[in-house]
């Protein structure tokens, strides 16, 4: 409960900011306003079964204090509801996540988003395909305004679902596609496929696609691609407040350990926070990009976190502050660009970075790779690393670590580094060189921006540069992919 006030009170911050109108008089807002344009609307066409509901307004929109929106089959039967003040509504399932005890997790997310005329509902569960519906709200939901009534007033109709089994499918926020959310997709796609034959592809349309998305372990060869990374934004305001340790901390852990730990006990909460998590094996994301939208601050919060073996990013971009990119597993990571100021970088490897850019946002450290001793764990080959405008000098490492894993690795080979890369290179938190015989901070062949061979002369002592055949080794993926080369 303390949780949930917390989460109401940001909420309602965070809407009055948005929202508020200079000028404003008071008696239009005490007043009631004209009916606000409903979408969808009509039963003549067709929409998406995970259709948000939208309703614009003729000036900024604010939520009341209270009140309900309802949804109802067209026989009357209620099919869910939007309560503004019950705690469960601000909760929801996602992917059919389960937990470590397999019982259902249940994320905080904001069931209604306001942007200055138009609010967006976003329902609890995916509507039944080829029904007709029709929504209530109460009035005093939205402040100023008269509720809707009546089974007439905004109804509307989904569509048929697609082919059971198919091998391809659509998804445009805007109407047109088979799915208009990249969950609804998702969920859409049969459990515990076994091989690569049964592969299913996700096309999504230009857009920004505001969800948390979460593939379980029961949806292994699932592949999505955007329009491009400058076309097809995925993202939400996820962090660890909202979903993750600070979050989770008094819920039971029948509720709310992750499943598939490969760190069992730092691993309990920290798999709810990111706006894209996939636990299945053989995943791969293409041509868009992954937005965590949490501000500088706001807590750990990844954008992308990929804890399934196989996992391959191809033209991507990974966009928050700290932990930007976290994978867990076997991965390949091409063409790419990541952002972030602490560890935005992170895992347990074996990850694979070519043709990349990692982009410093703040002083800070790229990443932070928590392998088992001897283990694999990240390589770099050809990643530009760059910085902000405002990133002082000096004031990034290339990676550090803690005395719980002192047999870390984390390879840099080929890379152009801006003057943001700290002369000592690395960091050592809770033990020194004396203790780091296991450790792995390798670098070969580092050059400034222009191309010119950087002084590496003030590496940390227990650093290492690799000579030339040794680098040749590993500039292949599969040595440290153990056999996997994701090229081919």
């Amino acid at each position: 409960m303390r949780l949930f006030r917390s989460f109401l009170a940001l909420t309602a911050l965070l809407a009055a900011l948005a929202t508020a109108v200079p000028g404003e008089s008071t008696a239009r807002a005490a007043g009631t306003r004209p009916a606000p344009q409903l979408q969808p609307q009509g039963v003549e066409e067709a929409v998406c079964t995970d259709t948000p509901l939208r309703l614009t307004f003729d000036s900024p929109v604010r939520l009341g204090d209270s009140g309900q929106v309802q949804v109802h089959h067209a026989d009357g039967t209620l099919v869910d509801v939007i309560d503004l003040a019950d705690s469960g509504t601000y909760q929801k399932s996602i992917g059919g996540a389960l937990t470590d005890y397999g019982e259902v997790h249940r994320w905080f997310y904001e069931p209604v988003v306001t942007e200055g005329r138009t609010a967006s509902l976003h329902l609890h569960y995916v509507l039944d395909p080829g029904q007709e519906y029709y929504v209530t709200v109460d009035e005093g939901f939205f402040r100023g305004h008269e509720g809707i009534t009546g089974p007439d007033a905004w109804r509307f109709r989904t569509q048929d679902a697609p082919a059971p089994g198919a091998g391809r499918l659509s998804v445009d926020r805007a109407g047109g596609g088979d799915f208009c959310t990249v969950q609804g997709a998702v969920d859409f796609v049969p459990e515990n496929r076994e091989d690569s034959a049964h592969e299913v592809r996700i096309d999504v349309a230009p857009g920004t696609y505001r969800e948390i998305v979460y593939v379980p372990q029961t949806k292994p060869h699932l592949t999505v691609t955007g329009s491009g990374a400058g076309e097809t934004v995925i993202g939400y305001p996820n962090n660890s407040v909202l979903n993750g340790d600070a979050a989770m901390s008094d819920v039971p852990a029948r509720q709310s350990y992750c499943p598939r730990r490969v760190l069992p006990q730092p691993d309990r909460f920290n798999c709810w926070r990111a706006a894209f998590g996939v636990d299945a094996d053989d995943f791969t994301l293409r041509d868009a990009t992954i937005h965590n939208t949490t501000p500088d601050g706001g807590s750990q919060a990844e954008a992308f976190r990929g804890n399934g073996d196989r996992i391959v990013l191809d033209r991507v971009r990974v966009l928050s502050y700290q932990d930007s990119l976290r994978l867990q597993g076997r991965a390949f990571v091409t063409d790419s660009y990541v952002e972030g100021d602490v560890d935005f970088v992170w895992g347990t490897g074996g990850v694979f970075v070519q043709d990349s850019e990692l982009k410093s946002l703040d002083a800070g450290y790229v990443s932070q790779v928590r392998n088992a001793d001897e283990g694999p764990g990240n390589v770099f080959v050809n990643t530009r690393l760059t910085r902000a405008a405002q990133v002082p000098d000096g004031s990034v490492l290339l990676g550090r670590i803690d005395d719980r894993f002192t047999g870390s690795q984390v390879v840099f080979i080929d890379s152009p580094m801006d003057g943001h890369i700290a002369p000592v290179g690395w960091g050592l938190t809770g033990f020194d060189c004396t203790a780091a015989e296991k450790l792995r901070f390798w670098e070969y062949g580092s050059t400034d921006l222009a191309g010119d061979a950087l002084d590496v002369s003030g590496r940390l002592p227990c650093s290492e540069q690799l000579d030339e055949a040794q680098a040749g080794t590993w500039r292949d993926p599969a040595t440290l992919l153990d056999g996997w080369d994701p090229r081919s």
